[in-house]
């Protein structure tokens, strides 16, 4: 039997948004486990979702999508299902579940009071007839059922995977429009799955490479509004920006410390480019590199110990890492083709690159040394990948060929079996995934 339903949460009220969830007991015996052989995916029933009719059909439809756009996991369509729980409170009959193949349960119940909502789920191991850990509740304002319906499935899968979720998380990206010769840019944050977009610059300028910092409070970016690239800082929450560099000096592709005080990127000087580090609250900068080769596009290590970049100085592109206190970088790609776009995983055993080979563009992962290099894609144009807060999907841009060609957000996981277009309405690129949300 169940043991008692944890209340946990309260989404959406006030301007903090969510409050600190506590973890829920992961007893039980169904796991799956994700490795490179990883093939089936986990059969899961998500039963009628009960209480208010509209609000919970929408709340489990996002939920299934979520858990089924990892490739992990396979629902079993309603018409299969023997017989739906009469409520949410019901005794499960585990041999229905069992007679369709079910492995792990999802009921779940969604409740309105005014302008609030909860959402309170249970998930079973079907074939061991027991729950997975207790129930847990969800109270959030209607406006943000998406948000509740996000924090139950990354619930399931961190019980059913044993790894960090990432459903509700957020994506900075460049929306553009108009043509290739002439493109309109302007940075919008919306939810991982291309949901509730708010857009945070206006068309009157272009602007570049969003990413966020640790916290997710703010945005880094590239700003011509100067008519010349220069680096701002964004508050994700007021919307308002201040400029970090300025001058004749290009600056461009900065990226935040893992701790938010120093900011890393690259500054073009007397026609040649090294990478600086920054003092985000101060100013003060000293360059990290030294060389007459083009060095850009840097990434710190998790521990913000080491920074990853792009450097031609071996005579094409490659990739080299740094100590965050300088000295002689060290080349870590060795395969045959032009490496670019680096991104250190949060956990800090992979670097994804760009990398350029016979005509064709690919997205890979390598180990942070360079070894176990691994393609993951293959197109006219991919590029910029940027890791999900697990540490197990890439996002990335993809560009269609033609005259006509436009970038489009693609993901893909580390195995490289699942990958899929995001489902957005227009152009967009450079992608920055976000850390998960509080």
């Amino acid at each position: 039997m169940f043991r008692t339903l944890t209340l946990a949460m309260i989404l959406g009220l006030g301007l903090s948004g969510l409050t600190a969830l506590p973890s829920a007991a992961q007893d039980g015996p169904l796991r799956i486990e994700i490795t490179d052989g990883v093939v089936e995916p986990m059969s899961i029933a998500i039963a009628d979702f009960h209480g208010d009719s509209e609000a919970a059909q929408q709340i489990r439809r996002v939920v299934a999508d979520d858990l089924t756009g990892t490739g992990l996991f396979r629902e079993i369509p309603s018409e299969a299902m023997i017989a739906q729980p009469d409520s949410f409170a019901a005794a499960v009959s585990y041999e229905d579940w069992r007679a369709v193949n079910a492995q792990a349960l999802v009921t779940a119940e969604v409740t309105r009071s005014g302008e609030d909502i909860s959402v309170k789920f249970r998930l079973f191991d079907v074939f061991a007839g027991q729950p997975l850990g207790d129930g847990m509740q969800f109270d959030a304002r209607g406006s943000d059922w998406r948000r509740a319906a996000h924090k139950v499935a990354d619930q399931i899968y961190a019980r059913l995977t044993g790894e960090q979720p990432y459903f509700d998380s957020r994506v900075a990206f460049v929306q553009e429009t108009g043509p290739k010769d002439a493109r309109i840019k302007r940075i919008g944050v919306m939810d991982y799955d291309g949901q509730n977009i708010r857009w945070m610059t206006d068309s009157s300028s272009l602007v570049l490479a969003p990413h966020f910092s640790p916290d997710g409070r703010q945005l880094l970016y590239t700003s011509f509004d100067s008519g010349f690239p220069q680096i701002r800082a964004m508050n994700v929450a007021t919307v308002e920006s201040r400029a970090l560099t300025q001058g004749d000096s290009m600056a461009f592709s900065p990226r935040f410390s893992p701790d938010g005080r120093w900011v890393v990127f690259s500054l073009e000087q007397r026609g040649n480019t090294d990478i600086h580090i920054m003092d985000a609250a101060t100013g003060a900068q000293r360059p990290l590199t030294q060389s007459s080769a083009i060095d850009t596009s840097p990434s710190f290590s998790p521990d913000g110990q080491r920074v990853v970049f792009e450097s031609d100085r071996s005579g094409s592109p490659q990739l080299y890492v740094v100590p965050v206190t300088g000295g002689e970088p060290t080349r870590i790609s060795f395969g045959e083709g032009r490496y670019g776009a680096p991104a250190w995983s949060p956990k800090g055993d992979m670097i994804a690159f760009a990398k350029q080979l016979g005509g064709k563009f690919h997205i890979g992962i390598m180990r942070t040394d360079g070894s176990d290099e691994k393609i993951l894609t293959e197109s006219f144009l991919d590029e910029g990948p940027t890791w999900a807060p697990n540490g197990r999907v890439v996002m990335f841009t993809r560009v269609t060929p033609g005259g006509n060609g436009e970038p489009r957000l693609h993901s893909v996981d580390i195995t490289g079996r699942n990958m899929r277009p995001l489902k957005l309405d227009f152009a967009a690129s450079d992608p920055s995934w976000g850390p998960l949300m509080p």
